[in-house]
């Protein structure tokens, strides 16, 4: 079994996904309107993904701009129908007015999402106790990773936020897979590495042509390249 570390690219249709996985990507996260940061695709988007690559597809949970989790009977049933199209593998996190976990729409969504792997989103960088946060959602099924940056601001400021999380793994809480994105740059692979983090997230450095213009296999490639250590 491999044991190299996770790259996961953002995907918007079939054509990133094709060529993100042509690069080296192990996984994909599905989303529509990046400029609202990630919303959900169509059924239709995720099943034309998935019949063109056979890496792993986290699809986003999410309706609106934000960490509120808005309609949560819509999310609900959108869980639902993707499920039942065969999505296996989700994205989600939302907060409440107080910048806490939004526990009871987290757990309503995941009691559809029939045991599911899903990660929680960047909304944990926004909450105001991350620690706190980890251990309300520590032991709900199918968690196994959190994205994160480690700060609102990115890797840069939330550097030492990730390394300190990556020395408690193990811990209550702490389980998870820390997928590091949110401002990621080359640059911090060497010492996210050094710290044993093996969860990679790109969207934008996978696009030359930032997101008006699709995912290229080169960049994703570099990107693989750096993360295996070559």
């Amino acid at each position: 079994m491999s044991t190299r570390a996770v790259l996961e690219v953002i995907a918007l249709d079939a054509a990133d996904a094709v060529a993100a996985q042509a690069g080296g990507a192990d996984r994909l996260e599905l989303v529509t309107d990046m400029a609202a940061d990630g919303l959900t695709p169509s059924v239709r988007t995720f099943a034309g993904i998935r019949d063109a690559v056979d890496i792993g597809l986290r699809v986003m949970l999410r309706f609106e701009d934000g960490f509120t989790a808005g309609d949560v009977d819509r999310l609900v049933r959108t869980a639902r129908e993707l499920r039942a199209a065969g999505a296996a593998e989700f994205v989600l996190g939302f907060l409440d007015g107080h910048g806490g976990v939004d526990l009871d729409a987290v757990e309503r969504i995941v009691d559809v999402l029939e045991g599911a792997s899903w990660t929680f989103h960047r909304a944990i960088d926004r909450a105001a106790d991350r620690d706190a946060l980890r251990k309300q959602l520590d032991g709900l099924p199918g968690l196994d990773t959190y994205l994160t940056a480690g700060s609102p601001n990115g890797v840069d400021d939330g550097l030492p936020t990730l390394l300190a999380e990556a020395a408690r793994r193990g811990e209550p809480g702490y389980e998870p897979q820390l997928l590091v994105g949110g401002g990621l740059r080359l640059d911090h692979v060497p010492t996210l590495l050094a710290a044993r983090i093996d969860g990679f997230h790109i969207g934008g450095a996978a696009r030359p042509n930032g997101w008006s213009g699709p995912v290229s296999a080169a960049a994703v490639e570099e990107w693989r390249r750096a993360i295996d250590g070559e």
